[in-house]
């Protein structure tokens, strides 16, 4: 048997990296966390908390410019820029120094502040010069935003997600292209802060939605609050300081135009880090891309010899969902099976769950619409509108829609698609319920308190159980009944 210097060698010290060392260790030290880029996580770093941040200023200003609805005047409302992004910078760098604690709590043999690069399936070559052979490999080395050409149209105005967390002020105006999590995220932040932004997609697509009536509801809700135009053709062009940006609607000619913006801020997606590894020096199955065939149970990758490898790729790097606790779920898989190779054990994963800190929040559980279409399941749908639904109306949040999705022969509960208040909880209550495998009957039977906007899912899961003909329609208008309806 090869003596190898290392049984597991890890690239990237992010979520993913991080879950997968502290799984490695249990089973062997000979271990190797090898990162030259800066530490802590793409979430904390430039993702999910510096967002939420930035949206919970945002979501402060709007609150306090919606009370009358109470009978309720607070008078003129500012935004002060610059203790809005101070605090948001403060707080990111809080968040990013736990995790730099936690990497640095680390054995301090095991870390490697160097970038590598394969030279076959087994062998890593340091920045330094240094090689490594290591008798596994785990490649998480996480992602990166996707910049289309004609964006470079803007110069030094271009920026990505990243840097709008380092301003230590408001711009006067942004245009944001992309429609999915991030530009929903940030543009309607941005807006609700006092920019002025237009926010540009393609395809109608809005966040990870894909039954069209929500698609469609979506659409409208947001076009309704700030400038969105969901599939136009554009132009852009720099002036001086400003982007230039024109654009015709591709549905609608009529909605046509041209703005000028302080930046231009690219969302369109992110890519894998894989390109600069030296992948092609190992014996893995790629892709056009460079992507490797990946066992998403096992997250070992596919090789052209025997068609099993010794390296696992996990996180963002994995293309897969690029969320946290997706990272790290795989993370310790690819811990686990690393360290015990060639022992590998396929996993089986948990329901997925997404959610976009919009207002309304939108979520997705499970199989959404055009998954379970793709998929051939006989299904069917319950549904609500959060628009007369009873604690929404009161507390003032009755806008959105939410959709269940049934499994027509056993009634099980087989994903859901929100876009509404509260979609971070209900999102959560279905994700438990569909990985209990629970039938709508079964969930029928849960207690439900009143008045609160889960009964809003009570009467979609009604709607649902009459749907598949394993109940009645509930009552019209019932404003979700109490208990005894």
């Amino acid at each position: 048997m090869q003596d190898y210097d290392l049984d597991v060698a890890i690239l990237g010290a992010g979520t993913a990296g991080m879950a997968a060392y502290r799984e490695a260790i249990k089973q062997t030290d000979r271990v190797a966390l090898i990162d030259g880029g800066p530490l802590g996580t793409t979430c904390a770093r430039v993702g999910c908390m510096p967002s939420k941040l930035l949206i919970a200023a945002a979501d402060a200003v709007h609150e306090a410019r919606h009370t009358t609805q109470f009978g309720v005047h607070v008078g003129d409302i500012s935004v002060d820029g610059i203790a809005v992004m101070n605090r948001v910078r403060s707080e990111r760098d809080r968040f990013v120094g736990f995790v730099n604690e936690a990497v640095n709590g680390f054995d301090s043999r095991h870390l490697i502040r160097q970038n590598a690069t394969f030279l076959n399936d087994n062998t890593l070559a340091l920045a330094d010069g240094t090689r490594l052979t290591a008798r596994t490999v785990i490649v998480a080395t996480g992602s990166r935003p996707i910049i289309p050409p004609p964006f470079e149209a803007a110069g030094d105005r271009l920026i990505i997600n990243d840097d709008v967390f380092d301003w230590t002020d408001l711009p006067r105006a942004a245009v944001v292209f992309g429609a999915g999590v991030i530009g929903l995220e940030l543009g309607q932040a941005l807006s609700r802060l006092g920019v002025r932004v237009h926010l540009f997609g393609l395809g109608n697509g809005v966040g990870p939605l894909s039954d069209p009536d929500l698609v469609a509801y979506a659409r409208t809700t947001f076009a309704g609050e700030f400038s969105a135009h969901f599939d136009a053709d554009t132009e852009i062009k720099r002036d001086g300081d400003e982007v230039v940006v024109s654009w015709t609607n591709r549905n609608d000619p009529s909605d046509a135009g041209e703005e000028r913006f302080d930046y231009l801020l690219a969302a369109t997606g992110r890519k894998p880090n894989l390109d600069k590894i030296g992948l092609e020096n190992t014996s893995l199955v790629l892709d056009a891309r460079g992507t490797p065939e990946i066992d998403p149970m096992s997250l070992r990758a596919k090789s052209s010899n025997e068609g099993v490898s010794s390296i696992f790729v996990t996180g963002d790097a994995a293309v897969d969902l690029p969320l946290l606790h997706e990272a790290a779920d795989e993370g310790r898989i690819a811990g686990e099976n690393a360290a015990r190779y060639p022992e590998v054990y396929r996993r089986a994963r948990r329901t997925p769950l997404g959610v976009v800190f919009s207002d309304p929040q939108i979520a997705v559980i499970g199989q959404g619409h055009a998954a379970l279409t793709k998929a051939g399941v006989d299904f069917d749908f319950g549904e609500v509108s959060f628009e007369d639904q009873g604690r929404a109306r009161v507390i003032g949040k009755n806008v959105g829609l939410l959709r269940v999705y049934g499994e027509r022969d056993s009634g099980r509960l087989l994903g859901a698609e929100i876009i509404g208040p509260a979609a971070e909880h209900l999102a959560h209550l279905l994700a438990w319920t569909i990985e209990s495998k629970l039938t709508v009957t079964e969930v029928l039977q849960r207690p439900f308190y009143h008045p609160v906007i889960e009964e809003g899912l009570r009467t979609a899961l009604r709607n649902l159980a009459a749907a598949l003909e394993f109940g009645p329609n509930p009552p019209l208008r019932c404003i979700d009944c109490g208990p005894g309806g």
